[in-house]
């Protein structure tokens, strides 16, 4: 069950606003950190089994005065996904350089519009674009 954790931290400077994001990086069930507000002394952590009372009192340790301003449940995100994902074209308008065609040589002016026939559909595709 993930929580959004509101923390008002007094945070002058940057380097305040460094060390928070640090301190409250590495707790325990933390996945996001974020400030936010006007001027930049709220911190929102969002995270799954964060203990906000021991991390405001990591934050008051290091910082000053920290105190929990909100603690909300967030919502889980919807588990149904599509099995069958939607095919992907992918086409080209560029030919092989060069075409013969009966010992002359075409010219890009006379080129047709080529398509590529194959249908991509890989549920975990790959960035890479060698294989």
């Amino acid at each position: 069950m993930k929580q959004k954790v509101v923390m008002k931290v007094q945070m002058t400077c940057e380097k305040c606003r460094n060390k928070a994001m640090k301190i409250a990086a590495v707790a325990q069930g933390v996945t996001s950190v974020a400030i936010e507000g006007a001027d930049k002394s709220l911190v929102v952590v969002i995270g799954d089994g964060v203990d906000p009372v021991s991390l405001t009192r990591s934050l008051r340790k290091k910082l000053g005065s920290a105190t929990i301003q909100s603690v909300q449940e967030l919502k889980a995100e919807s588990a149904e996904k599509k099995t069958d994902p939607t095919p992907t074209y992918y086409y080209s308008q560029y030919p092989q350089y060069p075409l013969y065609y009966a010992n002359t040589v075409a010219y890009p002016d006379q080129y047709p519009l080529y398509h590529a026939d194959a249908v991509v559909s890989d549920q975990y595709p790959s960035n890479c674009a060698i294989m």
